[in-house]
């Protein structure tokens, strides 16, 4: 069960309603830990804000940025935001076949050199310690400039925020997400856990 009881719709501050409609407008839902942050209005705002320029106009493809929220939240061991950004990165038209076999893009054909790179910092950033070096670094120079690698460690650092607050509170997982993981995943490679009622 969440240790902060999310709110109700009914029981919204006001200044959340544009939140929230961006929520639903991203995801097609609105997430359980958005309610929760609904608490302090001013941090959902910012929140808000911040998921808007990272997800907004990009240097990096979109899909590519769901699936270094992926491997990230695999690292950090947060199974709400790994069903959370594979039904992102279906959603915005990463190949089904591709989102199954993001656990092994190491390995895998589906995957190039540079998402490989990007793939590989946001595993090593997303452990505790933190296990990012300067190689993984050298190995993205080979394939994206300085905008760009800024923008895959934004999503890296948003996804700190979002593993560390939705697993402290085990967060409850929404039907859409948790359908589309069960559906994409073996229980090897995914389950819900504390998320889940």
């Amino acid at each position: 069960m969440t240790r902060i009881t999310p709110l109700t719709i009914d029981e919204l501050p006001d200044e959340t309603q544009a939140a929230l409609k961006f929520s639903e407008n991203l995801m097609g839902y609105v997430p359980n830990s958005v309610m929760t942050m609904a608490h302090w209005p001013e941090l959902l705002g910012a929140f808000r804000g911040l998921v808007s320029v990272i997800y907004g106009e990009s240097a990096i493809d979109n899909g590519l940025k769901r699936l270094i929220g992926a491997v990230v939240s695999a690292a950090a061991g947060c199974q709400y935001c790994k069903a959370h950004t594979t039904l992102g990165a279906r959603d915005v038209g990463v190949d089904e076949e591709k989102v199954k076999a993001v656990w092994e893009y190491q390995s895998s054909d589906l995957f190039s050199e540079a998402e490989r790179a990007a793939l590989d910092l946001a595993f090593a950033a997303g452990q505790v310690p933190n296990a990012a070096t300067d190689a993984h670094f050298a190995a993205l120079d080979a394939y994206y400039d300085e905008r760009q690698k800024t923008e895959i460690m934004a999503v890296i650092s948003m996804f700190g925020f979002l593993n560390r607050w939705n697993d402290s509170l085990a967060t409850e997982l929404e039907d859409k997400p948790f359908d589309s993981a069960s559906t994409l995943y073996s229980p090897d490679q995914w389950q819900a856990g504390q998320h889940r009622r």
